[in-house]
């Protein structure tokens, strides 16, 4: 196989996500829109969505011209690294909106044709949606696959194969990818939270009227916020974390080379490996998509065997596909492509059983839950012990698993050796991209959740029978289990990815080493060693580390763990204030409307909807600034205070706490949620019961832990992995001269 045919298989695989991603979105527009009522509120909302996005990008934008006028001084003035950097960093973020900006497209117009659909039956409704997630899926595997691989074609041209070069520049456009992910998980969460939390206060609680009804003001905005918040957030989050799981192991990759071989060609085949098992992951994912389907009367149990059959189908694939993908390129080499497909298969099965996990800790087909549920009958606040309490459960069981898949992953790459630290690390990267080869079908599991939603929304503001509403309440129980689950992957991933990324940040400090010692006359002194470029080149991970004496006994590693361990907390602290503030001049305004508007609560008369949607996005705008701009500002801080042992220890820190963290936030709200939706099921009591109420309460109090601080924090630790490994040059640069 020659170098072109290397990276022309990728290029091919991303170009046929996109045409089916195309398909998709064509087949679900070939669906009827439903009645003029049903329409009239898909378009209300699907303006209210465009509308916040619009100024989102705005605002974001504005950052992004910032950063790159610092990345640009950094690349041409100091040459402290690439001049392509600060472009490859706008196109991370541009195909990050892109895929967000797809996806939402799509669900706002897919909630009225699913309602419509579900006339017909569960199966029909269910292919709309999920066809309709599927779109969203595809699409951000494919941009993100094109945009590694035309920045490969592009670099090459002009570094050949100076794989070092070329990883640690594709590197700043991850940063791009996860600084917009940021912004849209943490503004679009504030948005979706603030409607959905003043929504149910007044409207379920206070004023007893059922979910989605039209009587309540903050009904629009509170759908407006699924799609801003759970697929434009979700897809710019998602495709960061599956171009961070390539990214890195593409840089670890490069390292793995040289001590392994020096043929160009096979050094190449080391790095372009993880592109090739995406391209393989993404054809897996279609075919597993056309097998997802199920019967009328399905339960939950039955309707997640309905999408489980689809990533079943899809990860048999990868495990056949990815053998003989590396059996092709290893076979005539020294490589044991054995180990790494071992490696690889360990991240596959460590993503299945997160999703077990966070399967039974949320659905209400399982004890957990229900024992959350059962708990309404003496009270709320025996609802909230009991959702977090299962929740702290269930983080034992995740970190079990991801830290058996670490050692596992990493024993296989190494040929059982601890001592091979530079193999190990490469076959856990792979593992995090083992985990992600079938995003193309698992996030459309995920985005399908926010379009069946939207769809009962839909039916209930229209009044529809309840036949549909019934069916729409099914697929939309399902969605909020496979929000869970996708979440819980998504954070599981984002360890792995992050744990990669701090290895690659070894490898940028050696990078940024050589260049200083190419512009200093071949040395450089350190303070405490004086090395010279050939020392400099011939080191490994384990001697970077060693140079800046990273250890426990340093009191810069232990100050940087205890920052980082500190930081997902503040980080959450601020982003759960930020949901208070925006929910309580949301209540404010319904009650408002309740008293001075009449006929709202009659029906007489139709609520202000454009005020809340204000409200809302006002918040949003203004409140995502301070924590996403944490994630940028902290690690260079550190990086420049104290030094680069404090950063190993900052991104040590916060990976440790932010991990565990993110699970108990997401599986206690999914829990809670789904605790709610067992009770509106008809159990204990049913809709307006006490225990009913009590519900509502603990789902109120997850909504902004599972789809606000949650989900954002996998962001947080992988994106201050990359700020530090971009301004890796700076750091080392500030404490030499």
């Amino acid at each position: 196989m020659n170098d072109n045919l290397l990276l022309i298989l990728p290029f091919f695989g991303s170009l046929l996500s996109l045409t089916f991603a195309f398909i998709f979105y064509k087949s679900m527009q070939s669906h009827q829109k439903g009645d003029e009522r049903m329409e009239e509120i898909a378009s209300i909302v699907r303006k209210g969505a465009f509308a916040y996005l619009k100024e989102q990008y705005k605002s974001v934008g504005i950052f992004f011209v910032f950063v790159f006028i610092i990345l640009f001084i950094l690349s041409y003035f100091f040459k402290l690294q690439s001049l392509w950097t600060p472009f490859a960093f706008l196109t991370g973020g541009f195909f990050s909106g892109l895929a967000g900006f797809i996806g939402m497209n799509t669900a706002t117009q897919a909630s009225s044709r699913t309602a419509q659909a579900a006339k017909k039956s569960l199966d029909e409704a269910l292919k709309v949606a999920f066809r309709a997630g599927a779109v969203m899926g595809l699409t951000v595997v494919g941009l993100g696959l094109l945009d590694i691989t035309v920045w490969f074609f592009i670099l090459r041209l002009f570094y050949q194969n100076d794989l070092y070069i070329i990883t640690s520049t594709i590197l700043t456009f991850g940063m791009g990818a996860s600084s917009q992910a940021l912004f849209a998980r943490v503004g679009g969460g504030i948005f979706t939270k603030a409607a959905d939390v003043g929504a149910d206060i007044v409207g379920k609680i206070e004023s007893e009227i059922p979910e989605d009804d039209a009587r309540n003001p903050a009904v629009i905005a509170d759908n407006v916020g699924d799609n801003v918040g759970d697929v434009a957030g979700m897809g710019a989050d998602l495709y960061e974390s599956y171009c961070g799981s390539i990214l890195s192991a593409a840089s670890l990759g490069a390292a793995v080379a040289i001590p392994l071989s020096s043929s160009t060609t096979l050094s190449l085949k080391l790095v372009i490996l993880p592109l090739l098992i995406a391209a393989v992951g993404i054809l897996s994912s279609i075919i597993g998509i056309f097998f997802v389907k199920t019967k009328e009367h399905a339960d939950q149990i039955h309707l997640m065997q309905s999408l489980n059959n689809g990533i079943n189908i899809s990860t048999l694939l990868i495990f056949i596909l990815s053998f003989i993908l590396m059996w092709i390129l290893f076979r005539e080499s020294s490589i044991k492509y054995l180990n790494f497909w071992l490696s690889l298969i360990t991240g596959l099965l460590v993503g299945i059983f997160i999703g077990r996990i966070t399967e039974i800790y949320t659905s209400f087909s399982y004890k957990p839950t229900k024992f959350v549920a059962d708990q309404t009958k003496t009270g709320t606040a025996t609802v909230i012990l009991a959702g977090f309490g299962e929740s702290m459960i269930s983080t034992g069981y995740v970190v079990l698993v991801i830290v058996i898949g670490i050692i596992v992953s990493y024993l296989f790459s190494s040929n059982f050796d601890f001592k091979n630290v530079t193999l190990g690390l490469y076959g856990i990267a792979l593992s995090a991209v083992g985990m992600l080869s079938t995003l193309g079908i698992t996030l459309s599991t995920d985005a399908y959740g926010p379009v069946a939603d939207n769809a009962g929304g839909n039916a209930q503001m229209s009044k529809l029978d309840e036949k549909v509403r019934e069916r729409t309440d099914a697929l939309d129980s399902l969605g909020n289990t496979t929000a869970a689950t996708g979440k819980g992957f998504a954070i599981g991933s984002a360890a792995l990815t992050a744990l990669a990324f701090i290895a690659a940040f070894s490898e940028a400090i050696r990078a940024a080493l050589i260049r200083i010692a190419q512009n200093s006359n071949g040395f450089v002194d350190i303070g405490n060693r004086f090395l010279s470029l050939a020392e400099i080149k011939s080191m490994d991970i384990v001697d970077v580390l060693l140079t800046y004496d990273v250890h426990l006994m340093n009191v810069k590693v232990i100050v940087g763990v205890m920052i980082g361990s500190m930081l997902p907390f503040v980080f959450s602290g601020l982003t759960l204030n930020a949901v208070g503030r925006a929910a309580t001049k949301m209540v404010d305004e319904i009650r408002r409307q309740f008293h001075t508007i009449p006929g709202i609560l009659e029906g007489k008369n139709k609520p202000d909807y454009e005020r809340c949607v204000s409200i809302a996005a006002k918040a949003a705008e203004k409140e995502m600034i301070v924590p996403a701009l944490i994630a940028v500002i902290a690690p260079i801080f550190v990086g420049i205070t104290i030094g680069v042992p404090g950063v190993f220890g900052l991104l040590a820190g916060s990976l440790g706490s932010g991990f565990v963290l993110a699970i108990m936030m997401a599986n206690a709200g999914g829990s809670w949620d789904n605790a709610k939706k067992y009770i509106e099921s008809g159990e204990l009591g049913g809709k307006g019961s006490e225990n009913h109420k009590s519900a509502v309460v603990g789902d109120t109090v997850g909504d902004p832990l599972k789809d606000t601080a949650g989900p954002s924090l996998n962001i947080l630790i992988k994106l201050m992995s990359i700020v530090s490994i971009v301004t890796a040059g700076l750091m080392v640069f500030f404490h030499i001269f």
